[in-house]
């Protein structure tokens, strides 16, 4: 059974440097246990200042990032890997290894310098892999892969951590139709599951179908908070992003649809 552990940002301020102007102002956001929670937001809105934050990447933090009763901003990286699988935007590897291997490194917050594998931690790399669908080339070396099956396998290794909360920055990056469509199924499983899954994305039209609440930030600030049809409104939109739009309710899914207009010559 999965602990509950939500995750909160408590009027979190961030910078790229000592007494820098903050890219993230007062955010506030509680992310709740057993749902999916999406932060979205245009280029430079502070999205993935949130990500870096929780990483301890940001030299100027103010306020709590708090999983459960632990505070992220203050607690050790061990305890925090513990806590919470987080998938950054990018990342590249200092040599390549073994798909397996790579996936694997999930296990290793729970795991002594010098200990080996239990079966246990065997089996969570494997149902990791499966989910993710990575097996067919788990015997493959990093650098050999698409930058799909990359995006996979990072995947894969975040859900190998097995942690109570998930931090996914654009996940589905690089992925085709039915990848990012099976690793929104699997995001979604991971929350009924009880999971904390706190995802950030660009694709707002997919996200609006899967998100039970959406965040919408701009310039280092929350614009709006809530279930996808109060977040998904035309005008608020607009304004966010800077470029005309249509917001529709498509009668097949049940979901807000984001239509961008061209502008007129």
């Amino acid at each position: 059974m999965t602990p509950l552990t939500p995750l909160r940002f408590d009027a979190v301020s961030l910078a790229y440097a000592r007494g820098a102007a903050p890219v993230v102002r007062e955010v506030t956001i509680a992310a709740a246990a057993g749902a999916i929670t999406a932060i979205v937001g245009p280029n430079g809105s502070g999205k993935s200042s949130l990500v870096r934050g929780v990483l301890g990447l940001m030299p100027e933090t103010h306020g709590a990032i708090m999983a459960g009763d632990v505070d992220l901003l203050r607690s050790t990286p061990g305890l925090m890997s513990r806590r919470v699988a987080v998938m950054p935007q990018r990342e590249s590897l200092a040599f390549p290894m073994r798909v397996r291997d790579y996936v694997a490194l999930g296990r290793s917050p729970f795991l002594g310098l010098w200990d080996a594998m239990t079966a246990a931690d065997a089996a969570l790399v494997d149902d990791a892999m499966q989910r993710a669908d990575v097996v067919s080339f788990a015997e493959r070396r990093t650098d050999e892969l698409s930058g799909g099956e990359w995006q996979r396998v990072r995947l894969a290794r975040t859900l190998a951590q097995n942690t109570p909360v998930l931090l996914l920055d654009e996940p589905t990056t690089f992925l085709d139709i039915a990848h990012e469509m099976a690793s929104f199924e699997t995001l979604a499983r991971e929350a009924r599951a009880g999971r904390t899954v706190v995802l950030v994305s660009h694709t707002l039209t997919l996200v609006a179908r899967f998100a039970d609440q959406m965040v919408l930030m701009h310039e280092g600030r929350v614009a709006a908070s809530g279930v996808p049809r109060d977040v998904m409104q035309a005008g608020t939109l607009e304004t966010v992003y800077g470029w005309p739009l249509v917001v529709s309710h498509d009668p097949a899914v049940g979901a807000p649809t984001l239509v961008p207009l061209r502008r007129q010559r």
